[in-house]
């Protein structure tokens, strides 16, 4: 009896260290790295976190991959901020952004991001940017206000027959994630994802190494994984993804993307082209390129471009291939002459 006390005190003891630990890393995450933006609120009780840089326009909006947050385009907005009007942000679930409120679906998502830039006073024209499933949720923004939008550039974009329903054998893949990431809350809770990720991004990484070979193949497979794409964006943000993946919402908001999937795609499989909007999509030369069929559902003005060097993540892989095609839909949609990029 004594020994189940003393165990069961250890454990409390543990809890109790790690919660705390959570807690005080929470608030000091917040108050380094969070007032770099600013928040909007879209009502509903919830606001989105919005990173703005440089002047003029027309405005460059940013939609990030579908568990990234406004960090992942911190090397291209940088870059393209020389020459125009530059936003990105955090969808709600994500990032320093409050829950999620409803469906993490492209429209869903447009229409909160069309509440983002009302509430925040950035006018159009737009050109949107948009990576993987960032790329639905900017053909689902213009769809919905065509009006508004100059030019699309969907960088790899999400093809929707690669997934569940229309892929039924990627069901798993779909629930793996969905599991991870439910274990991953309370794992965040606790602090133990914070001491990882700190160990992995801001501190020699033995830890997370332990943490992951205690996990097996699985957690190996899975830092790997982290350590290839997180090392291709610049240092100077190890930090704030560190802090943004120690959160437990962090993990929530991941879930409900990933549970969202199927309905994404019921909802983008059958969208209408995108008409009288020029749009450039640029496909990695790993992959294979879409058809023209497939072009052709995504509007009536595409070119496709191949990204030679590139995987998935074109933006990180050649950036100067983003940064080169934004600028010259800058150039197609501004009257006066703009400065070419350094």
């Amino acid at each position: 009896m004594v020994l189940v006390l003393f165990v069961l005190s250890v454990f409390v003891a543990a809890a109790s260290a790690g919660f705390l630990y959570q807690l005080i890393g929470s608030h000091r995450d917040r108050r380094l790295y969070a007032g770099l933006g600013r928040w909007i609120d879209i009502g509903g009780r919830c606001q989105l976190y919005l990173m703005e840089k440089g002047t003029g326009g027309p405005t460059v909006l940013f939609e990030s991959g579908i568990a990234a947050t406004n960090l992942n385009w911190f090397h291209i907005q940088e870059n393209v901020s020389h020459f125009t009007y530059t936003a990105s942000y955090d969808r709600s679930g994500l990032g320093w952004s409050s829950p999620c409120r409803t469906a993490r679906t492209p429209g869903n998502i447009a229409t909160e991001l069309h509440a983002m830039l009302e509430g925040a006073g950035i006018k159009p024209p737009y050109i949107l940017v948009g990576h993987s499933f960032g790329g639905l949720v900017m053909r689902r923004f213009a769809l919905s206000y065509p009006e508004e939008v100059a030019s699309v550039l969907l960088v790899d974009p999400m093809r929707c027959e690669e997934w569940p329903p229309l892929n039924p054998k990627k069901q798993s893949e779909i629930d793996r994630g969905k599991k991870l990431s439910r274990y991953a809350i309370p794992i965040a809770r606790f602090g133990l994802a914070r001491l990882a990720v700190t160990s992995l991004l801001c501190r020699s990484g033995r830890i997370s190494g332990k943490l992951a070979g205690a996990a097996g193949n699985g957690g190996r497979h899975v830092l790997d994984r982290v350590t290839e794409e997180v090392g291709k964006m610049p240092r100077e943000v190890w930090p704030i993804v560190a802090a943004h993946w120690s959160r437990p919402g962090y993990y929530a908001g991941m879930c409900s993307h990933v549970t969202a999937v199927p309905d994404t795609v019921r909802e983008m499989k059958d969208a209408k082209p995108i008409h009288g909007i020029p749009v450039m999509v640029l496909t990695p030369g790993k992959s294979t390129p879409l058809s023209d069929q497939c072009l052709s559902r995504i509007g009536d003005n595409v070119q496709q471009v191949i990204a030679p060097a590139s995987a998935h993540w074109i933006h990180l892989d050649e950036p100067d291939l983003v940064i080169d095609s934004i600028h010259r839909m800058v150039l197609d949609a501004t009257p006066e002459p703009v400065a070419v990029p350094v």
